[in-house]
């Protein structure tokens, strides 16, 4: 957990409930001049334009503010046109976590790798994938716009350590609460 002071706290969570106010509404735009470029986003967050990485990160985080996905494509989409893009998983990563409990309501803000900040609830549920093939598992929290961030493992792990094992139906869960939602992170 980083240290964060009640100030910094308190900004956390009202930018995390603040949302996507003030991003673009790409949503809306439907440009005529639509082509595929070479970019790229790692599952790591890297972002990379023709195999080098973008190390500008105030370029990366406008960018991030134009991405949308319809269906399983990503799109950097601007009122002139639609930009193809590869991304290997999820588009962004949780890379931080705060666990809060103001006024008696456990909350998880994650926080991404390009400056989105999240509490973890009915509009920002949680999900966790496992491998068919490995059996591993891959955390996700949305962020907007079916546009979803990889937990990062170290995250995962705290998510875990927090976790209440819960019998239901014969089978055991291991479960957070947040923002008034039971998320299921495990089952054993």
């Amino acid at each position: 957990m980083s240290a964060t002071t009640p100030d910094s706290l308190a900004e956390l969570i009202e930018k995390a409930e603040k949302g996507p106010e003030g991003l673009p509404p790409v949503h809306k735009w439907e440009p005529d001049n639509q082509q595929t470029i070479d970019m790229r986003i790692a599952r790591d967050g890297t972002w990379y334009y023709q195999d080098s990485p973008i190390r500008r990160e105030k370029m990366v985080r406008l960018f991030s503010t134009v991405l949308r996905r319809d269906g399983d494509d990503y799109f950097l989409v601007t009122p002139a046109e639609k930009l193809g893009i590869q991304v290997d998983d999820a588009p962004f990563v949780a890379t931080e976590m705060e666990a809060v409990n103001p006024e008696g309501r456990p909350r998880l803000v994650f926080s991404t790798n390009v400056g989105d900040a999240v509490v973890a609830g009915p509009d920002h549920p949680l999900d966790v994938v496992k491998d068919p093939d490995t059996g591993e598992p891959a955390p996700y929290v949305h962020v907007r716009a079916n546009l979803w961030a990889l937990i990062d493992r170290p995250v995962f792990y705290r998510l875990v350590e927090m976790g209440e094992a819960v019998e239901e139906g014969g089978e055991t869960s291991l479960v957070v609460d947040s923002d008034g939602e039971r998320f299921v992170v495990g089952r054993y």
